[in-house]
């Protein structure tokens, strides 16, 4: 996952230092921002998995619910990845987001999920 203040070039070095230890399992996670902004926990920064797809021959996917925080986003953002042929999304899924022990905020649950893979 991309560091909330790192460059996409930071991320891309990161990568290449990896990659260049002999572990080419990589995928590049686009997990949003660190801003000013506080309506959302961060801020999911899709010109930066775009870049990414675009100067790398690994897989970029986002985090749509860290990127976030909130699960009313996650999947409109899966949606618009897929539009912007990035190759996935991490997200957080539980059966019942209200009494996840974490990140329920951002969560969504399974009724939510099913119908979002079918519009995919």
């Amino acid at each position: 996952k991309r560091g909330p203040s790192a460059t996409i070039e930071e991320w891309l070095l990161a990568a290449e230092y990896i990659l260049n230890g002999g572990n080419d399992q990589i995928i590049l996670c686009e997990r949003g921002s660190t801003t000013f902004e506080t309506y959302t926990r961060n801020t999911l920064d899709l010109s930066a998995a775009l870049a990414a797809k675009k100067l790398s021959h690994l897989p970029v996917i986002i985090d749509p619910s860290h990127g976030t925080g909130r699960a009313d986003m996650v999947s409109d953002f899966t949606k618009v990845a897929k539009f912007l042929s990035l190759d996935g999304a991490i997200i957080e899924i539980h059966e019942n987001p209200d009494v996840a022990l974490s990140d329920g905020f951002q969560t969504i649950d399974f009724k939510e999920y099913e119908e979002l893979v079918k519009s995919l």
